[in-house]
């Protein structure tokens, strides 16, 4: 592969195309300034507006969502795996019902593995412009995503509809339902009642991994940070770990399906049979399956870096550990 063949694979940080209309609630007051990113993956944006950056189906999809101070993500829902790094910034994660069933604030690096079947949202708590990189469990991320109903009522207050079939219409520019399409319907209370109100002391101590934990754990050998046995305990389709300055290898190895590359600090250097390429934190490579390569930091300093890989594991809800 040459060094052009594989720069298709790899999305830099200043290349990434937002798309602000992605959600239901991009005219809702306090939500209208969020951008979405769909790096890897179809991902779950309810707009055509949406750009996607790379399309071959890795068995999960990469994804980013950029937010200034204050702005925040309604309440939803997934029904497979929604994964958060924090990129830049200071971000709250809330969940339950009304968003107050509790809350954990986290800061660059942290990772969150969001229990599936809650009703979640985030918002940047920070000074500056924020972004949280986001791994999202099958192909199809899911089929899309689950709104708590007070989030379709504000959004109609506002102009925009969600269709049954998950796409967004919005009445200010003139759109409408087309004939025979209903709108998407609200949860019922019934259904609403599923909806787990999980508490902190579960959440936190299960699903959330701290970046200089992982720092420390990953002193001889990558840090397993989501997989069946790791830190984070669970089997969402995918694998994830922390390989830092210590725990790099020179060793060229390669992997029987397409892996991803994310560094969160510091600069590497991927290296396979054909060339090399520098990543820098907020940048995406896939590799390619069977590609005998490596990763190494280029710099002097501190440097840490997410990998992750597609498991034969089915996506879908919340592995519960025995």
């Amino acid at each position: 592969m040459t060094p052009a063949e594989m720069e298709t694979r790899i999305v830099r940080y200043g290349d990434l195309k937002p798309c602000k209309t992605a959600f239901i609630d991009a005219h809702t007051p306090g939500s209208d300034q969020k951008e979405n990113f769909t790096i890897i993956g179809g991902g779950v944006s309810e707009s055509p507006d949406q750009h996607v950056h790379i399309s071959i189906p890795h068995g999960f999809n990469i994804g980013a969502a950029g937010q200034p101070p204050k702005c925040r993500n309604s309440l939803h829902s997934h029904r497979t795996a929604e994964v958060f790094f924090v990129l830049k910034g200071r971000w709250r994660f809330f969940w339950g019902r009304w968003g107050d069933a509790g809350e954990v604030i986290l800061d660059e690096g942290d990772i969150f593995n969001l229990p599936t079947g809650i009703f979640r949202g985030f918002e940047n708590i920070g000074n500056d412009y924020g972004m949280i990189m986001a791994i999202l469990g099958g192909d199809d991320a899911g089929g899309g995503v689950i709104w708590a109903p007070q989030v379709i009522e504000d959004a109609a207050e506002h102009g925009l509809v969600l269709s049954e079939e998950g796409k967004l219409y919005d009445t200010k520019q003139g759109q409408s339902l087309p004939s025979g399409v209903k709108a998407m319907p609200v949860l019922s209370e019934a259904e609403l009642a599923r909806y787990p109100e999980s508490a902190t002391a579960d959440v936190i101590p299960n699903h959330v991994a701290r970046y200089w934990d992982m720092v420390a754990l990953a002193d001889k050998t990558p840090a397993r940070v989501i997989g069946a046995d790791a830190m984070l305990r669970d089997k969402p389709g995918f694998e994830v770990s922390l390989m830092t300055r210590a725990s790099a290898s020179a060793d060229m190895h390669q992997h029987d399906r397409a892996s991803v590359l994310m560094p969160v600090t510091g600069h590497w250097k991927v290296a396979w049979e054909g060339g090399a390429a520098t990543l820098a934190p907020g940048d995406t490579m896939s590799v390619p399956e069977n590609l005998m390569h490596n990763a190494v930091p280029s710099m002097t300093g501190e440097a840490a870096l997410y990998h992750i890989l597609g498991t034969d594991d089915p996506a879908g809800p919340t592995w519960s550990a025995p």
